[in-house]
């Protein structure tokens, strides 16, 4: 009997779609399923819409709902982790509330960026305590981590304890078929290539059927009836030669050229959606009321398998199938031009011997030195993690290059300060 544990289990919704494509899987469906939360009514939802779902689908898995994560952890095969520290009140209320104070806006605030940085900084000393236990109770387990800001949380993980680990998000599978689709461009039967860090993967190579697809994306692109559809990640394109994988909105933020205090003006050219995170939360908020009743009191309810890479790893180690995603894994030479010790994005081969990163050698110079002013501010907010010293804090703020861009030395000091003490007992103690 297979044993899969879910952390953050209170995320009901992600969890139907990892754990319903799961219950798909003939290996799979006699599975012990952990369901792990500190929220027990959130956590009783799940447990609810699982066993629904087990039922449904003709499964016959056991189902445990506990607060208890040790003991969920004891034995496990696979660990699944979707937690948010803090939530949307008090964190990210935090992290774009008290910049706001200095003038500093922000778009998602989870990858990098001032909220990128602290949304890591919490939670990094806690999916520390998942990986000790993780080395105590389940060795050879592999944990599979979907909790943002991916590049920090797994780096840091990664080069604190050495588990089975690897790092999992949507915006790789998705950036080939999603760009051809916006540009009204065939997008069967693509071949492409991906490489970077999560959320800036370069998309190296686009092809159909042997021919090479780039020049006209970059026609498409610059047209005016396209180039609004996403605007910064065409404008990074123009500039830097290559789309990345992850939004406008997101991308907006991870550079110094979008979002500028000084030319408010660009708020609308390239169609920024300001303080886009804290608006969904509140959306999702409000939805969860009508959906809560249909995932909990639906004796009928039922799930297709999806994308989510999940089951996939799942299904291919046990079975020894070979299956390839775009994970998240440490560098240890993968991409040339980039720090030894980063957490890249990049194809990996999984098989019985878990997740293995494939070499992909040097991006572009212009792309592995964009890529580097992010992998600067992960690098050191990693340090400040480990090793709890606020002087680490103020350097990834001080190189993160929006913050950086609108704010001075003194300001950026002073906001660390500021939003160390507002999160109060949610984080270690900086000294």
């Amino acid at each position: 009997m297979v044993k899969i544990v879910f952390l953050g289990a209170g995320s009901t919704v992600f969890a139907k779609s990892v754990l319903g494509d799961c219950l798909h899987v003939p290996e799979l469906k006699d599975a012990h399923i952990a369901l792990v939360d500190i929220d027990p009514e959130r956590l009783a939802d799940s447990e609810t819409m699982i066993q629904n779902l087990n039922r449904n689908l003709g499964a016959q898995a056991t189902v445990q709902a506990t607060v208890d994560r040790r003991k969920a952890l004891a034995g496990a095969d696979f660990v699944v982790n979707a937690i948010q520290v803090g939530g949307y009140e008090p964190s990210t209320v935090i992290d774009f509330e008290v910049p706001k104070k200095y003038g500093l806006r922000q778009t998602i605030g989870d990858t990098l960026g001032i909220g990128g940085i602290f949304r890591a900084l919490r939670t990094i000393p806690v999916m520390l305590e998942f990986a000790h236990d993780i080395q105590e109770l389940c060795p050879d387990a592999w944990f599979l981590n979907y909790t943002n800001p991916m590049g920090m949380l797994t780096g840091a993980i990664l080069r604190a304890t050495g588990i089975n680990m690897v790092g999992l998000c949507h915006s790789v599978q998705g950036c080939a078929t999603h760009l051809c689709g916006m540009l009204e461009l065939p997008n069967d039967n693509l071949q492409w290539r991906i490489a970077g860090i999560n959320h800036q993967g370069w998309l190296l190579e686009l092809s159909r059927e042997g021919v090479d697809l780039y020049p006209e994306v970059k026609r498409r692109a610059a047209l005016p009836e396209y180039n609004k559809k996403d605007a910064v990640r065409f404008e990074v394109m123009k500039r830097f030669g290559y789309y990345v994988t992850e939004s406008s909105e997101h991308s907006s933020e991870y550079l110094p050229y979008f979002i500028k205090s000084t030319h408010p003006e660009l708020i609308d050219r390239f169609h920024i959606p300001l303080d886009e995170y804290p608006r969904r939360c509140i959306g999702q908020i409000e939805g969860w009321k009508k959906m809560r009743q249909e995932l909990t009191e639906s004796k009928d309810l039922v799930h297709n398998r999806g994308g989510e890479y999940a089951s996939y790893i799942i299904e291919s180690v046990l079975k020894d199938v070979p299956y390839s995603i775009g994970g998240n894994v440490l560098n240890n030479g993968l991409i040339t031009n980039l720090p030894f010790d980063c957490c890249v994005e990049v194809p990996c081969l999984i098989n019985r011997n878990g997740v293995q990163g494939c070499y992909v050698g040097a991006l572009p110079p212009q792309c592995a030195a964009v890529t580097q002013t992010n992998v600067n501010v992960q690098l050191l907010t990693i340090e400040a993690a480990l090793t709890q010293k606020r002087d680490h804090v103020y350097h990834a703020a001080l190189l993160d290059p929006h913050t950086s861009a609108e704010l001075t030395i003194d300001e950026i000091v002073a906001l660390c300060d500021d939003l160390i003490e507002a999160h109060g007992d949610m984080l270690p103690t900086y000294a």
